[in-house]
């Protein structure tokens, strides 16, 4: 039987480093009404899982009578019910973005970074920029299984359809979005090769000190900047197959390869005259509020800043998760309310168990799991073309094959999934984890990374990457001695119907903010297309059709 309330206000708590609140979720209308039924009860009758084929959207429908005051009443279903017992037990919260310290887009450091981020004088060879792999309009991604960063046949094209000139994508893993990424504490990348040492919650690793790539395990390097954002910042641009090619400073370090290219942007030393239009230290000059020489000014550890602080802008989190969080039980359809259900609930409850990974404001523990996605490509180096993952960089075989847990937020808009994109659709992920092992044989079954659209029209596509069915079964039996270790929180594959994994996709296409998907509210992000940016070289973006992004 439904239950009749006022409309409630949520009170919301702070959010800790390892994911879940560490205060208590306070509902201030809801407390009014009574919960007769225990938590343990409501999650196991109401949460799926086991196998079971109800469907729990079949509860009745949740109606709402709206007015013009706070008091309008709204209908409780028995899947908000079982929600809100939920929330209330596992202490989930709504953490604010006010809480962190990130710029607005239209900051003039944030204006400098974007003009930066769409600039290919970055690039070594002058035909590939930050943009190149990570667009707004393509969920902050490249819409890739694979990147594709220099040397394209058509460099402004990006999305489905860019090609390398030599055929094959030569990056080899996925592009991670960079929504949200002022939100990260722990590390970056799939491996977290940048990484704060303290991962003190809400600083972006701003306070104890980041490791790089350029610095010991453990170590912080001091030249990694103000947060981890721009510690990334400089390191595609060192990166042969991402951004720098094998002719420019071929042979050089990393801050040889940096300095060459912030001479080039300022037009002095050994960059002086490389560009044929530079208007670049006006633009720094404005940016910083100096009037400081391009030498002294235009460093590239001011320009990993600029463009840290225009990705720390793009927050996109107002989905109808959080405004259900807000007391709106309306923001969420039925199934998408099972589907957090599910979602929250642990396997041995009946549910999917997402959450003992996916959780915190970014829907990540930060942490690196083995979850054995099928893998292919040209790998990290590792031998027969694998990647050992995390433990390239910990040096414990223990870490083999485990990956950064990816954020969920505006998850809908970043496919394909996984550490090389090996999946192209949510329903993909989340049957995966109901048998990893059949799954990962499916996939090769049906053609491996041939089924994907990057890889479908390449000549002898099924003989690419003779070792990557072999790698991925070395994934599953490193998943297998995990469990048997007691050493993951994936122990075991939850038990979902065909009804269960259509609610729990449901529920994560709800994480999703709707101006990512509208190109109007993308657009301060977005240089103005009619011009070439202070250097001509502005990347203006088009699809495999010629059409703008």
């Amino acid at each position: 039987m439904n239950r009749i309330i006022n409309k409630p206000t949520l009170a919301i708590g702070n959010q800790n480093s390892q994911g879940l609140s560490s205060h208590a979720f306070s509902i201030r209308s809801f407390v009014t009404w009574p919960l007769l039924i225990s938590s343990f009860a409501l999650l196991t009758a109401c949460g799926g899982g086991g196998g079971s084929s109800s469907d729990s959207s079949t509860a009745s429908e949740e109606t709402s009578t709206a007015s013009d005051d706070d008091s309008a009443t709204i209908e409780l279903t028995a899947n908000d019910e079982a929600l809100i017992a939920l929330i209330e037990t596992n202490n989930l919260d709504r953490s604010s973005v006010d809480a962190r310290d990130l710029p607005d887009i239209e900051s003039p450091m944030a204006q400098l970074g974007m003009k930066l981020f769409y600039s290919k004088s970055l690039g070594g060879g002058f035909d590939s920029a930050c943009v190149t792999c990570h667009h707004p309009v393509l969920g902050g991604g490249d819409d890739l299984s694979l990147p594709i960063g220099v040397e394209a046949v058509t460099p402004d094209q990006l999305g489905q359809g860019r090609t390398h000139q030599d055929g094959l994508p030569l990056v080899p893993r996925n592009a991670p979005t960079v929504y949200n990424i002022g939100f990260w504490d722990t590390g970056l990348f799939w491996d977290s090769r940048v990484e704060s040492l303290g991962k003190e919650a809400n600083t972006n690793g701003a306070v104890s000190g980041i490791r790089t790539p350029d610095s010991d395990f453990g170590v912080a390097d001091t030249n990694a900047g103000d947060n981890l954002v721009a510690a990334q910042a400089r390191f595609p641009v060192t990166s042969s197959e991402e951004m720098k090619t094998d002719d420019f400073e071929n042979g050089s370090d990393n801050d040889t390869i940096r300095t060459h290219l912030a001479a080039r942007i300022g037009d002095y030393d050994e960059g002086a005259g490389e560009l044929t239009t530079n208007e670049w230290l006006t633009e720094f000059q404005t940016a910083f509020g100096v009037t400081t020489d391009a030498s002294s000014l235009v460093t590239f550890d001011n320009i990993a800043e600029a463009i840290g602080e225009y990705e720390r802008s793009m927050v996109f989190m107002n989905n109808p998760w959080r405004n259900y969080l807000d007391g709106d039980t309306t923001a969420l359809t039925e199934d998408q309310k099972a589907g957090a259900l599910l979602f929250f609930t642990r396997v041995t409850d009946g549910g999917a168990g997402c959450a003992a990974c996916h959780n915190g404001e970014l829907f990540s523990d930060g942490q690196h799991h083995t979850v054995a996605f099928p893998h292919f490509g040209p790998g990290k180096g590792d031998g027969n073309d694998d990647d050992f993952g995390r433990e390239r960089e910990t040096g414990n075989t223990a870490d083999r094959y485990r990956f950064r847990t990816p954020s969920l937020l505006n998850v809908a808009t970043t496919a394909p999934y996984g550490h090389v994109g090996a999946y192209q659709t949510l329903e993909d992920v989340v049957r995966h984890y109901t048998n990893p092992q059949r799954r990962v044989n499916d996939f090769f079954d049906d053609g491996g990374w041939c089924q994907l659209e990057q890889f479908e029209d390449i000549a002898n596509c099924s003989s690419l990457y003779p070792n990557a069915e072999a790698n991925s079964q070395l994934a599953l039996n490193k998943l297998a001695q995990d469990r048997i270790n007691n050493d993951t929180r994936f122990p075991q594959n939850p038990r979902l119907n065909g009804t269960e994994v259509n609610q729990l996709v449901a529920f994560l296409e709800a994480l999703t903010d709707p101006c990512v998907e509208d190109r109007d509210c993308l657009d301060p992000w977005i240089p103005d297309t009619s011009d070439t940016g202070p250097d001509g070289n502005q990347l203006n973006a088009v699809d495999r059709n010629g059409d703008l992004l």
